[in-house]
């Protein structure tokens, strides 16, 4: 019985196969399978692309490479357990049929495994994501959705994958913003740091945007919040105090959407670097990779230059001696390795911040901050959302969408789908359901596309039972639900006495499908794209509605192994819900 992943399972058996053939003529890096799902299931399960390659490194026809290798194949599988048929396709692809009887035997070991399939994780790897990150006194927009549900499906992903993850708000809490917003509330707002008076973030919002007014045109004012970003730099006690005061109002806010979004991070802003700063400018003049510039301290990346053809600069210390994001990425890199002892850091921000981590990134790792060969770097990045006309989701009035308000827009418009679906709901279950419908379509309309992409936000097309959509899906996971409860037996008794057997077409289609779900798994965990996982359980939910129309379940005489493939479908969908972060409902 195979160990691990099908993919791997096969393409050791080709290797082997090729090897035998080509034996004294080839290296074993040559010999290595390039195995593929077949994209049509009628040609076959698995599709083996080598013959070609070798063809040109032997400089043989494909054709009769293929022959050699299907012989091979064949006399390693005497009994035909694993292969059921072997062909030759076009120019020399060897399509692969699994038998179906091997199919049954690797789905009824994943239907006892916890993991479904997954390798199990001898020595947990230690991944940082940094999603969300929103900037303190400022509302959650929805350029905020993507960054937080993008970030929070991938963390989910490792932590299935048995990975020791640590998820990381990286908010925006320190520099000149706050020196304004501060000496805005000592000199308009005085009763909210007595506390007598208390805002929320929208005000506290409305109140940054004229403490920036007042910075501009005001040289007194501008001079003033200066000196307080000195107060707050020194730790001075009222400087302190109105800044966590800011700090409060903002973390409440943020954890409502969190709360709503059931997204779990830990806050760790800019401030918490504050202390390596100096040290991070010291150490990198010391290694010689720091420029004067306009009195700024800099470094200059190899190959980053602007529009006129000059060096891009990094700025570590501004000619005033702040410090930026610069030097506290920097930092934040140099932690996550030294301390925290990263193997990967993947950090989620949108496209726009690209250029940014592509100069970061090869100047930690000539400081020696970072190790390549040690830990994994990769900036996950999306595209925007657009609006029905195609531009940036904005509210009718032309101000950029509250995250809060469009999250709850979602609810209100899943909650009168659901009264008129489910009339008999009392008002408690009709709100929780609104509310994981409507968050699960919000979130899988976004995690649906190629995240690089922009989309086209629509409450009408999320929320319906057609198509590649969170409803469809659920669906599809209620109907299990259904058919469980009409057969009305007992699922963990019969684990002990029964099996899968895949007989019609239907079932083995749907069989391997499910077998499948390890190998998009472990690539979503290579290229972070969780538009792989949604089109995996949507042609998961599409083939299992296929099987459900051509494979009767109740009172058949296979009604107990069809019981458990649905039984085996639904642990399959829950756990891909699970790592996209949907909750499925238990009635539609």
């Amino acid at each position: 019985m195979i160990n691990g992943l099908l993919i791997d399972f096969l393409q050791n058996r080709l290797t082997e196969a090729i090897l035998k053939s080509f034996e004294g003529n080839i290296t074993t890096k040559d010999a290595l399978a390039d195995v593929a799902i077949c994209l049509d299931e009628n040609f076959g399960h698995y599709q083996c692309n080598s013959a070609l390659k070798l063809a040109r490194l032997l400089k043989e026809n494909p054709k009769k490479i293929a022959e050699k290798i299907i012989f091979n194949i064949e006399l390693l599988e005497e009994e035909k357990e694993i292969f059921s048929e072997i062909e030759i396709a076009g120019p020399g692809f060897i399509n692969l049929k699994l038998n179906s009887y091997f199919l049954s035997c690797v789905l009824n070991k994943n239907l006892f495994d916890p993991k479904l399939g997954i390798k199990k994780v001898i020595k947990p790897k230690k991944i940082i994501v940094e999603f969300s990150s929103p900037n303190i006194a400022k509302e959650l927009h929805v350029g905020h959705l993507r960054s937080t549900i993008i970030g929070d499906s991938i963390a989910r992903l490792f932590e299935f994958l048995g990975e020791d993850v640590l998820r990381l708000n990286h908010v925006g809490d320190w520099g000149t913003q706050f020196g304004m917003l501060i000496h805005y509330l000592k000199s308009h707002q005085p009763k909210i740091i007595s506390k007598e008076k208390k805002a929320d973030l929208t005000t506290l919002t409305t109140w940054y945007k004229e403490a920036k007014k007042l910075f501009d045109e005001e040289p007194d004012f501008k001079k003033k919040s200066q000196l307080e970003v000195i107060n707050l730099q020194a730790k001075e006690r009222t400087a302190i105090e109105v800044w966590e005061i800011i700090y409060d109002v903002s973390r409440e806010a943020f954890n409502e959407i969190y709360n709503l979004l059931d997204v779990k991070i830990e806050e760790r802003g800019e401030s918490f670097y504050n202390e390596d700063l100096p040290i991070i400018v010291k150490d990198l003049e010391k290694k010689g990779l720091i420029k004067e510039s306009n009195g700024a301290k800099c470094v200059f990346i190899e190959g980053f230059k602007n529009r006129e053809g000059n060096p891009l600069p990094i700025m570590v210390q501004k000619s005033d001696g702040g410090y930026n994001y610069d030097t506290t990425d920097i930092a934040g890199f140099k932690h996550r390795c030294e301390v925290e002892k990263a193997d990967r850091i993947i950090i989620v921000t949108d496209s726009g911040q690209a250029l940014h981590f592509q100069m970061i990134y090869p100047l930690v790792v000539k400081a020696k901050y970072l190790d390549p060969n040690k830990t994994k770097f990769d900036h996950v990045t999306f595209g925007v959302v657009l609006g029905e006309d195609k531009k940036k989701f904005k509210t009718r009035s032309g101000e950029t969408e509250k995250l809060i308000d469009l999250l709850y827009k979602a609810v209100d418009h899943s909650r009168k789908i659901l009264k008129e679906r489910l009339k008999d709901l009392d008002k408690k279950t009709l709100d929780e359901y609104a509310i994981n419908l409507g968050i699960s379509a919000i979130k899988y309309a976004d995690l649906s596309n190629h995240r690089i992409k922009d989309y086209t936000f629509s409450y009408e097309k999320m929320l319906s039972l057609e198509g590649n959509t969170a409803a469809f899906l659920f669906y599809s996971y209620v109907r299990i639900l259904s058919i469980k409860r009409k057969v009305n037996e007992n699922i963990e008794k019969l684990l002990k006495t029964d099996v899968i057997e895949l007989k019609h077409p239907s079932e083995v289609s749907l069989g391997v499908h499910l077998i499948r779900f390890a190998e998009v798994l472990e690539l979503m965990a290579r290229d972070l794209l969780p538009n792989r996982l949604t089109d995996y359980l949507y042609d998961l939910a599409t083939k299992f509605n296929v099987f459900f129309r051509d494979c009767k379940v109740m009172d058949a005489l296979e009604q107990n192994s069809r019981l458990l493939l649905c039984h085996m479908t639904q642990k399959v969908l829950k756990a891909g819900f699970d790592i996209l972060g949907l909750k499925p409902l238990d009635r539609m």
